[in-house]
């Protein structure tokens, strides 16, 4: 098989996943929602380049870290269906960890932002 082919099945393996994971996960579709929003408002402000450099690291690193939160929660869920400590604990720290990667891109936001309509 050609590795030209074998990166296509890839890549459509990971549009699956994104797929996936949209049907799924409310949290998920919320993201990119908001992505979404702010890559138009970025768009109708006229953003540099190096603030686009800002946003877009902010947006991907939101929605990778929901993504991977998003698998390791079904996986925590497969492994162990019933209600568990460890497993509630685990999934309340990746919880943690995204709403501090969020908090982290809402302060990318205002700093790239603020100057664009103050």
């Amino acid at each position: 098989m050609p590795a030209s082919h074998s990166l296509l099945k890839k890549f459509g393996y990971a549009i699956a996943g994104l797929k996936a994971a949209c049907r799924a996960e409310q949290s998920v579709r919320i993201q990119l929602a908001i992505g979404g929003a702010v890559i138009f408002a970025g768009w109708g402000v006229g953003l540099t380049r190096l603030e686009w450099l800002f946003v877009i690291a902010a947006i991907g690193a939101v929605l990778s870290l929901e993504l991977i939160n998003s698998g390791v929660e079904k996986t925590l869920d497969l492994v162990h269906p019933g209600q568990h400590e460890g497993v509630r604990f685990i999934k309340d720290v990746m919880a943690a960890a995204v709403l501090l990667v969020a908090l982290a891109a809402v302060a990318v936001g205002v700093l790239v932002f603020a100057p664009h309509f103050l």
